[in-house]
């Protein structure tokens, strides 16, 4: 009998869990149904959504209208050129308050995350002033410095997390057998930390490939990534559906992919040191 029970349990838990992947996942795939229908179809109703035929017209007005592979490329550099950054201030400065804390090192960790609790619209006058003054407008150098600002407080906090679960008595070890500073950090810490560099590597990606005020604020055409892109299919005269589906599903599509392919690191790196 307990065995039985034991096992409807599990038949509703796992049931229950699809029901909510369902329900997340949802309105991306709606989205992406969208994407193959006519402008017509796109507003009617939800069967008659999907019983209305399948075309591939908006991918195709999207492609002749935008230069998607500009703005795919803008985005890759921006991402991944503001973590790297990111990561090279972060991982010295998550060393410091990890292995060498001062007084007031848990004050300094708890005002860099407050500063993420602030409306960005908040300081938009004075960056964007910044920005005219020293020509960055409309540029991916200025456009990663942002990235990398806005980012950094969630990167030192997690390298500083998973750097605390590190037993210090390793390093000492390593300064003891002459291993300068520079030695220390990449040649012993580093390694050691990978799964908590990698996953956050893949969060700071994530976080600045959907970052949209910004981009949206302070460029306009070479360097506008692919929330430009999306956002260019909203105009005074209304919202073309099937279109903003398209182009959705085409800046989306990327790192749906990159995140499939690495939710075990991913995973990996957030539960590390979580088990002892």
């Amino acid at each position: 009998m307990s065995r039985k029970v034991s096992a409807t349990r599990k038949g509703i838990v796992t049931a229950a869990a699809w029901a909510v992947g369902f329900l997340i996942f949802f309105p991306i795939l709606w989205i992406i149904i969208l994407g193959f229908k006519s402008e017509g179809d796109a507003i009617k109703a939800p069967l008659a959504v999907l019983t209305s035929a399948w075309t591939l017209d908006s991918y195709h007005e999207v492609q002749e209208r935008s230069n998607y592979a500009l703005h795919f490329w803008n985005s890759v550099i921006l991402s991944v050129g503001s973590t790297l950054v990111a990561l090279a201030i972060a991982i010295p400065a998550a060393w410091a308050m990890a292995f060498v804390p001062g007084k007031r090192t848990k004050d300094l960790l708890m005002w860099m995350l407050s500063t993420k609790m602030m409306p960005a619209v908040g300081v938009l006058v004075p960056m964007y002033l910044m920005f005219r003054d020293f020509g960055l407008l409309d540029s991916r150098i200025g456009l990663v410095g942002v990235l990398t600002m806005i980012n950094l407080p969630i990167v030192i906090w997690m390298l500083y997390t998973y750097f605390k679960e590190i037993p210090g008595e390793i390093l000492e070890a390593a300064r003891m057998d002459g291993a300068g500073l520079k030695a220390e950090i990449l040649y012993i810490l580093t390694p050691m930390a990978v799964p908590g560099i990698a996953s956050t590597l893949l969060l700071n990606i994530i976080l600045a490939w959907n970052e949209a005020f910004w981009t949206l604020q302070l460029t306009t055409s070479q360097a506008a990534p692919l929330t430009q892109f999306i956002a260019s299919y909203s105009s005074p005269e209304g919202l073309f559906y099937a279109k903003l589906s398209a182009a959705s599903t085409m800046a989306i599509a990327p790192i749906l992919i990159l995140g499939w392919f690495s939710q075990k690191q991913l995973v990996r790196g957030l539960t590390f040191g979580a088990v002892k």
